[in-house]
């Protein structure tokens, strides 16, 4: 079975909560076997879903609906499995999937100006996930935060979670829609109303320095 799922999360916009999908990323990745892939560009979807058709096995891609900017070249390719170090940095390291890895990127550049330095890293295949980058990036900045288009509990942040506790407890961060459903709107408002802007992201980093620092 291979699935390639369109108009997840709030930037459906106007269509509201009843077509955003916000948990799907918690119910297929809760299911035995499955690649789960969330691309950053277009570049990366196509390549996603080609590698989908060659793989063995289930394999879900999540797409949006909102146009996204470029990230990625034609030279780029994209490995299942693997995360993408976008920026380095050592002071917080910033995993993002989908389209929070522009908001993490622009969130690296506010924060540089700032004297803070973030790695930055694009997790797009959520299953199998790259534990080696998460621990690599635990060891190398001591503070991680975690962003994506779902709910707080099931996606991302919570597989990046379970990976911490297991092997180096340090602080995180969470940078999700927490506590309640979607809405109707246009997206870039939706992303400002449920906190998953760049600023959102740079508020998040700064805020588990903190918590490094004071341990």
């Amino acid at each position: 079975v291979k699935v390639v799922a369109s108009h997840a999360g709030l930037t459906v916009g106007e269509d509201g909560k009843s077509a955003q999908a916000l948990e799907d990323l918690a119910l297929i990745c809760s299911l035995i076997g499955f690649n789960v892939v969330v691309p950053a560009d277009a570049v990366e979807a196509a390549q996603a879903t080609a590698v989908a058709v060659a793989t063995q096995g289930p394999f879900y891609v999540r797409t949006g609906r909102a146009l996204l900017p470029f990230l990625y070249g034609s030279s780029h390719q994209f490995t299942l499995g693997k995360a993408d170090q976008l920026r380095d940095g050592a002071d917080v390291t910033i995993i993002a999937c989908g389209i929070m890895v522009k908001a993490a990127l622009d969130a690296a550049e506010a924060l540089a100006k700032d004297g803070i330095q973030a790695r930055v890293l694009n997790m797009a295949t959520l299953a199998p996930l790259d534990e080696a980058a998460i621990l690599k990036a635990a060891a190398d900045t001591g503070a991680i935060v975690t962003a994506e288009e779902h709910f707080e509990h099931g996606g991302l942040g919570s597989l990046v979670a379970r990976v911490l506790v297991q092997n180096t407890p340090i602080p995180q961060e969470f940078v999700a829609v927490k506590g309640r459903y979607g809405q109707s709107g246009k997206p870039a408002e939706l992303l400002k109303e449920y906190g998953l802007t760049a600023a959102d992201v740079g508020a998040a980093a700064k805020k588990v320095i903190a918590r490094k620092q004071a341990r």
